[in-house]
């Protein structure tokens, strides 16, 4: 994880137009995330990428002192959440993870000289690892010398400076999470056994949370007399399921790891922004006070189906295609199908991962979006249909028009129907709970249109039946934010909507709602959908209508066809990369396409590369 990369977008041509991001205003509370503190730490390529040389930490302790900051404890952040008295203004709370001997031998001495208070969160295990015993710890091997003792532990909680935290007693490592061994968060995802060929059940995953943290505040509460009452999250990674134990056990103060402000309500996890790569106290400042920021997004979305083949050496093949591709393209977001949809209707039969109530295809999506996750460095947004769904057993289910004609509207389920609304929220559920996924698109299925059979909501203004949509989108996000709290939103849009304000009594779709309910509303800048002139005067002025609500530009994406849909032919290279250089001259900031045929290289890296990518040119060569 390198939520510190600035990521920015080489156009090749002059940009006078584009958009300038406003700095945000500072948060009342800035929490910062520190690892391991060494002498030799290097400026480029060190062994460990989230330890700090000494040197840079006091500059860090000086710049805070210096710009006016206020270093707090975690008693003032608890008490001030409760309504107790408010946090000074620029408040900062010091954080330490994973127990190491360094923060006793080189920050210890410096929070006593500066009178900082901080918070270190152990693991148990490893300070109960025995002698002899080496582990890998990023990068490096250790023993258990690297760790603090026990002793330390006590002494420096008695001098009421350091609050002692939990990071888990033995949940700091990945686990079998999937059928083909991909190594996920232990604290953040199900557990899979190769040997009975079964993922662990719900209660089975609240059983195994609740014995490792209650072992590891039992362990504490020996050495120094008291529970802890927080928690950090192994690799940042949580669950709404797996906070709800950690309360039980009584540690009702919750860390993550993110570039979001904190927010003082009892009972959220508290993001913490992870100070890496060695950075400069001017660094640290700069990200400190612009932690709210908008980066821009560079998204592909890409067909499950592609990867998808019965031969299991063949589908090998097809995901390394994949993998190479989108590293070497340099985007930050994958959409991804999770849907199983080789007949191209945008239906979905059947699914890629464990669930309720459809067929299983294959379970792949959770390796899919680990891989590209872990090996091409992007966020993987899952993408679904909302109502496009066939349930082997939901003949009887109410639509809302039927069996499409040949060319036309998606088969939609009827979305007021309790029953239709219960099972699609089933599917949601489990797709968070069985893959990592940091975001969900929802697709373009999403629309009603006013001679649908609509039933209670056929009374609705076009207003009204936008809104019931997305308190839909929303219940459903509501289900997968059970398993992935930090989930991110994203919902397709028409042009039509955008462009003639009229037709959201057609669609049931409008910018502005979508704005306010979304991270990100995906405009499909797709001409062809609406037997429109397909040239660059319509995408000007589809940008113009999406300037003409305000701040749209910052939640908006443009998503470009790579497929003529009246054709099925692949569009030029240089006709996908002109439109894309085209809005961003404009100001746009969000940019995408869809499909990416990666087997076939279309469109071909090289030409569109320039044009999506989130790296400066020349582009780095990915790591092997």
């Amino acid at each position: 994880m390198r939520p510190l990369l600035i990521l920015l977008v080489l156009l090749g041509l002059a940009l006078p137009a584009f958009a300038q991001p406003v700095a945000p205003a500072r948060p009342a509370l800035t929490v910062l995330a520190y690892h391991d503190v060494r002498d030799d730490v290097g400026l480029h390529a060190d062994r460990d990428p989230d330890a700090i040389s000494t040197d840079h930490l006091v500059a860090h302790f000086d710049w805070l002192k210096a710009n006016g900051y206020h270093v707090v404890s975690l008693e003032q952040v608890v008490q001030a959440s409760h309504g107790g008295a408010p946090l000074p203004p620029d408040a900062v709370l010091l954080t330490f993870d994973d127990g190491l001997e360094s923060f006793y031998t080189r920050v210890y001495p410096l929070l006593r000289a500066y009178r900082y208070p901080a918070v270190q969160a152990l693991v148990g295990s490893w300070i109960d690892m025995p002698d002899g015993k080496r582990m890998p710890y990023n990068g490096s091997d250790c023993d258990r010398s690297c760790f603090l003792t026990w002793d330390q532990v006590a002494e420096m909680h008695a001098s009421g400076l350091v609050e002692i935290a939990s990071h888990s007693w033995g949940m700091h490592q990945g686990h079998d999470a999937n059928p083909q061994g991909n190594l996920l968060p232990t604290a953040a995802s199900l557990s899979y056994d190769e040997a009975l060929h079964r993922y662990e059940t719900a209660d089975e995953y609240r059983a195994r949370l609740r014995a490792d943290l209650d072992r590891s505040a039992s362990e504490i509460a020996r050495h120094i007399g008291v529970r802890p009452r927080a928690l950090a999250w192994p690799y940042g990674e949580y669950t709404r399921v797996g906070r709800d134990v950690a309360a039980d056990v009584g540690m009702t103060v919750t860390f993550s790891l993110s570039d979001d402000a904190p927010k003082l309500e009892p009972g959220r996890t508290v993001p913490r922004l992870l100070v890496s790569d060695n950075i400069t106290a001017n660094r640290l400042g700069w990200l400190m006070r612009h932690q709210a920021q908008v980066d821009a997004t560079r998204a592909v979305q890409v067909d499950l189906d592609y990867v998808y083949d019965a031969d299991p050496a063949q589908q090998d093949r097809n995901l390394s295609k994949l993998l190479d591709r989108i590293k070497r393209m340099h985007v930050t977001d994958v959409w991804l199908q999770a849907y199983a949809d080789p007949d191209g209707d945008g239906v979905a039969d059947a699914v890629y991962f464990p669930n309720r109530h459809l067929p299983m295809r294959a379970d792949l999506f959770s390796r899919v979006s680990w891989q590209l996750r872990t090996r091409a460095g992007v966020r993987v947004y899952a993408w679904m249909p909302v109502l496009a769904f066939r349930f082997p057993n939901g003949q009887s289910l109410p639509t809302l028009a039927g069996e499409p004609k040949p060319d036309g509207d998606h088969y939609r389920l009827a979305p007021y129907d309790a029953k239709v609304r219960a099972m699609i929220g089933d599917v949601y559920e489990d797709l968070a709970m069985y893959a990592a996924e940091a975001g969900v698109l929802f697709s373009d299925d999403a629309y009603l249109r006013d001679t649908d059979n609509l039933g209670p909501w056929a009374k609705n203004t076009p207003a009204q039946n936008t809104q019931a949509l997305i308190d839909f989108t929303q219940a459903l996000t509501d289900r997968m934010k059970r398993w992935r709290p930090q989930l991110l939103t994203a919902r397709n849009i028409y042009a039509r909507p955008i462009l003639e304000p009229g037709a959201e009594a057609w669609f049931a779709q409008s910018l502005p709602a979508f704005n306010r309910a979304y991270g990100l509303t995906a405009v499909m800048a797709m001409p062809q959908l609406d037997d429109a002139p397909d040239r660059l005067a319509w995408y000007r002025k589809l940008v113009t209508a999406v300037k003409a609500t305000p701040g749209a530009m910052e939640r908006t994406l443009f998503e470009f066809a790579a497929q003529d849909w009246r054709t099925h032919k692949p569009i030029a290279d240089r006709d996908i990369a002109a439109r894309l250089r085209a809005v961003q001259v404009l100001g746009a900031r969000h940019i995408g396409y869809y499909p990416d045929d990666f087997v076939n290289d279309r469109p071909s890296l090289e030409a569109i590369r320039p044009a999506i990518s989130a790296s400066d040119y020349p582009y780095p060569e990915p790591a092997q």
